[in-house]
């Protein structure tokens, strides 16, 4: 073949593999940048967020010993009933019940998780472990079941990650929620929804609980305590609740209101209880008339103290309080359980009636310190305690002609429970006599000569 001829061919085919592998080149050079693109649709607002925090969440897992009398599974179940008529009285059996919920990490540097108290009420062990599959034993720092709050240390745990923290006042109704937690035992599930509304009440067997998130996410048992977060992956609530007759409705801890009670615990171990200095009664058919009002709704204010917040609000004796917080005030009971469902710190919307007037005033709750409750438990109730030995909390003086001395009480009786609350402490007594300063009768179970009684106070 000719130098010429061969010299031509090969370069015809040096041509045709250049033009190919060119040609290869530029197909994949355009497929990457395509491929880039798909990616970065399909990484959402949402996926970033969860990338973002789901490190910090953890489930929960804790241990409790539950005494049951019944075979077979026993406890109070529709069998109960025919098993005690034909066994009798069975000997009492200690199992280890497991339960699960979440939490989410705060401080990664010391290891503090944050999540409901009712998770790990009674546990006698709790164990958490993160989205990278590590587990942690945890202890319990501090909890209030008042507000449902809960914080844990990580045993042996240092630079964990930590959730970012949002601002639950800044909330968007109708924007995107995300919960991230561990319902039905499915780890680290996620479920979206918007936030519907904001300082909502619910009313439950145990009492009023007011200025909840409520979201359409759904949450289900094993998400309390969870985060719920916003598109930047910010933590703007804590999954405390589900509306038991309704899908579709859950509800969360605000986490500003949530990052003052962990304060306090962090800082004393207790949340104090607040009050804005002032007493009332409940709204009866002749003041109603009175003051001009449809529905026996509503609380009269009889005193004002001096100095303290309703005083600074520029409230009076014979203002009518109609609503806080934009929820309506069904009597002084209400109001009380609805003070507890605040914080120090917290800015309160009063709706007020005076002379046929309405106006709104704001106020700012003042711890309740126990020192001042004692006093007032003196001038109102007529007792006063000495120092609680962890059995009660023993009488020391009870003031003649006061609701105390015509009860009975002596020296020496033991105040064991007022109302609901056990009492161990003396911080116990002035949490108690702060829940029912305004009551017109308060019951007590009180010891005396080795025996308890069921009494009633008339105030």
């Amino acid at each position: 073949m000719p130098k010429s001829l061969w010299s031509r061919r090969f370069s015809s085919r040096r041509v045709a593999c250049f033009s190919v592998f060119f040609t290869l080149a530029v197909l994949l050079a355009g497929m990457a940048p395509a491929a880039h693109a798909a990616d970065d649709l399909r990484r959402t607002p949402v996926v970033r967020a969860v990338e973002k925090a789901s490190p910090a969440v953890v489930n929960i897992t804790t241990d409790r010993v539950v005494t049951r009398s019944a075979p077979f599974g026993g406890g109070n179940n529709l069998f109960s009933p025919f098993f005690k008529e034909f066994f009798g009285d069975l000997p009492q059996r200690s199992y280890n019940q497991q339960s699960m919920g979440s939490g989410v990490i705060i401080d990664g540097k010391r290891g503090l998780v944050l999540t409901n108290a009712h998770v790990i009420n009674g546990a006698t062990s709790v164990r958490a472990r993160l989205v990278d599959g590590r587990e942690f034993k945890a202890q319990l720092v501090a909890s209030d079941p008042d507000f449902d709050i809960a914080v844990l240390r990580l045993d042996d745990a240092a630079n964990l990650p930590q959730v970012p923290m949002g601002d639950s006042d800044d909330i968007l109704i109708g924007e995107t929620a995300i919960a991230i937690g561990n319902p039905f035992g499915f780890t680290h599930t996620v479920t979206t929804g918007v936030i519907s509304a904001v300082e909502r009440s619910i009313r439950t067997d145990h009492g009023i609980y007011t200025d909840f998130i409520q979201t359409d996410a759904a949450i289900n048992p094993g998400n309390s305590g969870g985060p719920l977060l916003n598109l930047h992956g910010e933590l703007i609530g804590i999954n405390t609740a589900i509306h038991a007759q309704a899908e579709g409705i859950g509800f969360a801890i605000p986490v500003n209101k949530a990052k003052r009670v962990v304060g306090e615990l962090l800082g004393t171990g207790r949340v104090s209880p607040v009050w804005l200095g002032l007493s009332g009664q409940s709204i009866d058919p002749g003041t109603a008339s009175y003051f001009g009002l449809d529905r026996l709704q509503g609380m009269i204010i009889t005193k004002v103290y001096a100095g303290l917040p309703a005083a600074q609000a520029g409230l009076k004796p014979g203002d009518v309080l109609l609503s806080m917080q934009g929820v309506p005030v069904q009597d002084k009971d209400h109001y009380m359980a609805m003070l507890e469902n605040y914080v120090r710190g917290e800015t309160l919307t009063l709706g007020m009636l005076r002379d046929g007037k309405r106006f709104q005033a704001k106020a700012m709750p003042t711890p309740y310190a126990t020192d001042e409750a004692l006093a007032m438990a003196r001038e109102r109730w007529g007792v006063e305690i000495g120092e609680a030995d962890g059995k009660g909390i023993p009488v020391r003086n009870v003031i003649s002609n006061s609701p105390a001395s015509q009860l009975g009480l002596e020296p020496g009786d033991v105040l064991l429970q007022i109302g609901s609350i056990e009492l161990k402490s003396r911080d116990d007594f002035a949490k108690a006599f702060m829940r029912h300063r305004m009551n017109n009768q308060v019951l007590l179970i009180v010891g005396r000569a080795g025996r308890m009684y069921h009494v009633r106070m008339q105030i």
